[in-house]
């Protein structure tokens, strides 16, 4: 699910604290938590392709992070299969990583995963109108937590968020970090290519849609899910 500002005219109390744009339409009211989804206007099918790995990437430290902090980029490694098993509290989720599409972002993820990064982190936030989206990978839980690195967005062409989705989320436009988003559902509005799609659940979406339908813990469209969803690990083989 940048994104910075919600589009359309929102009750100052519904606009969002976080950046992944807010792609309801004018009609939509959406109350937002800290996050690092910000829709703007959102098209819309995740998809493979015979796309060859990127020839470079690069990771940037923040202002938190050290050289010593990145990811190791080969190109020829990154662009190999992988899958990926989300283990939480609500059940297990199996992605299928589109690393021929999108090698930096599944080449981070992976880095993450591997060393832990994910454990223990709770998914922040759940949208349940216009976008049906679930957020994770802070391991602040407030939208605003980066790994200390960013790297640039990637596979946007056509790029479409349908349910199955697995996405990167950001705090600030073309800065992706550790948050993603995964779609239970098709969306309802349009969304426009700016979150890198860089996988697909395979199974467990009846687990997914579970923690969308059950809704935020407030009773609004956007916010924490009312029962609380915690990363326990993260398998990558």
């Amino acid at each position: 699910m940048p994104i910075r500002k919600w589009s359309g005219k929102l009750r100052a109390s519904a606009r969002p604290k976080n950046r992944v744009a807010a792609a309801a339409t004018m009609a939509l009211a959406v109350t937002g938590v800290g996050s690092a989804l910000t829709w703007m206007s959102v098209s819309l099918a995740t998809h493979d392709s015979d796309a060859k790995p990127q020839a470079s990437c690069s990771y940037t430290p923040t202002e938190r992070g050290t050289r010593s902090d990145l990811p190791v980029f080969d190109a020829e490694k990154a662009a190999r299969p992988l899958t990926v098993t989300l283990v939480t509290n609500r059940g297990e989720l199996t992605l299928k990583a589109l690393t021929g599409d999108a090698p930096c972002t599944t080449n981070s993820f992976s880095f993450l995963a591997r060393k832990g990064y994910f454990d223990g982190s709770k998914c922040h936030r759940v949208t349940t109108q216009g976008i049906y989206v679930l957020e994770c990978g802070d391991t602040k839980g407030n939208g605003k937590a980066d790994p200390g690195y960013f790297f640039s967005d990637e596979n946007l062409n056509g790029a479409s968020y349908p349910a199955g989705t697995v996405a990167m989320a950001k705090v600030e436009p073309g800065k992706n970090g550790s948050q993603f988003f995964i779609s239970y559902a098709d969306p309802d509005v349009p969304m426009s290519a700016q979150w890198t799609p860089f996988a697909k659940v395979v199974d467990g979406m009846d687990v997914l849609r579970k923690i969308g339908e059950t809704g935020t813990s407030d009773g609004s469209t956007d916010g924490r899910p009312r029962l609380p969803v915690i990363i326990k690990s993260v398998l990558v083989r």
